[in-house]
């Protein structure tokens, strides 16, 4: 059966406090901090509330007392192929289903630079795209004085302070997360998981960071 170290190291896989997988068990907050804190030793009934919380929002136990994705809600997309079938994907989901993509971390040049001849075409079927659905749309968080803003057509741009930017990217639309490394072999690598605890998690913190951004000059956007 799960373990406290599992319990502790699944919450923070999925970014939930101990209020949420309170809700999500049944079970009292308090009881959660004195099971994580191994003071007391869980009902199975109990045990099993927690291992079902997990089970459905994709958490894996492994031997070891290890924690991992479930491997059917995870990609990993790798090199200039992999980026493009990332793009195709995301494009595929937007003209279905509309909504949100948030994204942080954003060096366009970089972007490009991977997207190679298929960057323009896709740009071209996004802002198309934007004129289909009224539903769709996107924000991206570029460092504070970068006025790239290739994507303006359909995205608005905001600068997050030089002090706060990080340039490890992630998007973040309906329940997907991706994640993008360009400082691996072969460049870029983009981990895509399906979980919808974890893209709330992350659309919290884009949309804080969203609010501390600036806007930059002469984009036309305003919130």
């Amino acid at each position: 059966m799960i373990t406290a170290r599992q319990i502790r190291a699944a919450r923070a896989l999925l970014g939930w406090d101990a209020s949420v997988l309170a809700q999500k068990a049944g079970i009292t907050k308090e009881a959660i901090s004195r099971i994580e804190g191994e003071k007391v030793r869980p009902h199975e009934r109990t045990l099993v509330k927690l291992f079902q919380a997990f089970d459905e929002a994709g958490i894996a136990f492994t031997p070891q007392s290890g924690v991992q994705l479930k491997q059917q809600n995870v990609d990993v997309l790798e090199g200039t192929p992999g980026f493009a079938r990332f793009y195709d994907y995301i494009y595929e989901y937007l003209s279905n289903h509309g909504g949100e993509v948030c994204i942080s971390g954003v060096k366009e040049a970089l972007f490009l630079k991977y997207h190679g001849e298929y960057a323009q075409a896709h740009i071209k079927r996004m802002a198309k795209l934007v004129n289909q659905r009224q539903d769709f749309r996107m924000r991206i968080l570029v460092e504070e004085g970068d006025t790239d803003f290739t994507s303006s057509n359909y995205a608005q741009y905001k600068w997050q302070p030089k002090e706060h930017f990080s340039p490890a990217a992630f998007y973040v639309f309906g329940e997907n997360i991706a994640l993008i490394s360009f400082d691996h072999d072969p460049a870029p690598l983009v981990v895509l998981i399906r979980s919808s605890s974890l893209a709330i998690s992350y659309k919290r913190a884009f949309d804080l960071a969203w609010k501390m951004a600036i806007d930059p000059p002469n984009t036309g956007h305003k919130d």
